[in-house]
């Protein structure tokens, strides 16, 4: 088996993967949202709260695996598997760490630039969830 290439974001961990990633994802989502409708504001923010939710974020996750590269999905169970030093306020630790796993994901394919595959996902779940 081919050795995989290091990327920049190797050099992360992979909850700084997640703090990044938690940003992109956040503003794909206000991105997504704002292009739907012009809406008020206190509305945008129920339904961005809807698709940002450790439990959406676990469905998510779970839906997009089929989608991702054996790296990707190195990423994601390297997120999923970090040990986040605070527990979830809402939601389960499982869905917890599921959502930490996609962020570590999004933050990974930011940082090495590739903008493009972190959009395409994120239709995949656009697409299969019924958004707004």
């Amino acid at each position: 088996m081919e050795e995989r290439k290091r990327t920049p974001a190797d050099a992360y961990s992979p909850l700084s993967l997640a703090f990044v990633g938690d940003g992109v994802y956040d503003l794909l989502v206000r991105d997504y949202l704002i292009r739907q409708a012009n809406r008020p504001v206190g509305e945008l923010n129920k339904m961005k709260v809807s698709l940002v939710k450790c439990e959406s974020q676990a469905r998510f996750a779970s839906l997009l695996m089929q989608h991702l590269s054996e790296n990707e999905q190195a990423v994601y169970k390297r997120g999923r598997n970090a040990a986040p030093k605070c527990t979830p306020k809402h939601g389960s630790v499982a869905d917890y760490h599921s959502a930490t796993g996609l962020e570590a994901l999004f933050g990974y394919l930011y940082l090495n630039g590739e903008q493009e595959r972190t959009r395409e996902l994120f239709q995949i779940i656009i697409d299969n969830q019924g958004c707004p």
